[in-house]
């Protein structure tokens, strides 16, 4: 029987309870086709910092190599541990180390899913660069605590880093509606931005068959949300991409859907999979998180790993589950509630 080493994060907060509830659906749907998921668990979190000093050991990132794909539930604690710590200690560590340049964010409405806007039929796949650009790390400060204090952060952007994820996007776009929409800020950022704009332009030429659009990300922000279902592919720089991609949560319904992937498309290092909803220290260890962001972000991971049947099953169970009107109302429907309905629909 085929099978797949799966590292389990479960996190902080309500990471720990969507983490259990995508496990226990993806466990059944591999069942179902045939494989098996053999999953190891790691307390990385602010609690193991608190008590550790680190968000994971110095042996973590080699440790998760060995493993097929990483699962990660949620990461944060900022009561205890800022969330630049929390964030720089686990998150970054693992997208750079893995070269999981590519994050992939899709955002459409359930079925049974109000959003808050009048347009239903949007389906929009962001592209967010996930190793450089913004969230590079460079920079400091100096003169602290003085009134001569400076902060200084630079954003990189190596044209090998661009190139891959505007490629990226473009291939994505070619196997959907071949629509591509690049997002920078070029009027004013007049290094970065404009060298981001030369490649797109310059990368057009390979693919004659997509439609490439360059937008401002406040205009491309906008039209997420005054005609979202004129966009097919939107592809962005680290920051930018972070921003529109909470865009696109909203839209489609909210956080509780909001799935990810973290993807080295070469797959020379394992990718990660996770919901981007956060801890959210406000509801932990009452039992009412959705976990259909990490059970569709879990689909997403069967999916890279090959069981496409299985991951396409997953995401009917999620929607024939939501149709029946579980899962579609915040706070309403218990976690295990969810999964329990996703896991009938499996069967």
């Amino acid at each position: 029987m085929k099978s797949h080493s799966i590292a389990l994060i479960p996190g902080d907060g309500i990471g720990r309870d969507v983490t259990a509830a995508a496990w226990t659906v993806l466990e059944t749907a591999a069942k179902n086709f045939g494989f098996a998921l053999t999953g190891t668990e790691f307390p990385w979190s602010c609690r193991f910092f608190k008590e550790t000093g680190r968000m994971l050991p110095e042996d973590g990132i080699e440790t998760l190599r060995g493993f097929d794909a990483i699962l990660l539930g949620a990461v944060g604690w900022p009561a205890e541990v800022p969330d630049s710590v929390s964030l720089h200690g686990l998150l970054l560590p693992i997208r750079k180390a893995f070269v999981q340049y590519a994050n992939i964010r899709p955002h459409r409405l359930l079925p049974g899913v109000k959003g808050p806007l009048r347009a239903e039929n949007f389906d929009i796949l962001c592209i967010r660069e996930n190793t450089e650009g913004e969230y590079s790390g460079a920079g400091g400060r100096v003169h602290q605590g003085t009134l001569d204090e400076v902060a200084v952060e630079t954003s990189i952007f190596t044209r090998a880093g661009v190139e891959r994820i505007l490629r990226f996007g473009f291939e994505q776009a070619r196997s959907r509606q071949r629509k591509l929409a690049s997002v920078t800020k070029s009027n004013a950022q007049k290094y970065s931005m404009v060298f981001w704009d030369e490649i797109t332009r310059k990368l057009a030429a390979d693919y004659p068959d997509v439609e490439v659009t360059s937008y401002h990300v406040d205009a491309l922000a906008a039209r997420m949300i005054m005609a979202p279902e004129s966009l097919d592919v939107v592809v962005a720089s680290n920051l930018f991409g972070d921003i529109l991609t909470d865009i696109g949560a909203a839209i489609q319904g909210g956080l509780g859907y909001a799935a990810s992937a973290n993807i080295n498309p070469d797959r020379s290092a394992p990718s990660m999979f996770e919901p981007v909803h956060g801890s959210a220290p406000d509801i932990a260890h009452l039992g009412i998180a959705n976990p259909i962001a990490t059970i569709w972000s879990g689909a997403m991971m069967l999916d890279h790993l090959g069981e496409k049947a299985a991951a396409g099953r997953v995401m009917k169970a999620v929607e024939a589950t939501t149709a029946r009107g579980i899962g579609t109302t915040p706070g309403k429907d218990s976690t295990e509630a969810i999964t329990a309905a996703i896991v009938a629909a499996l069967t």
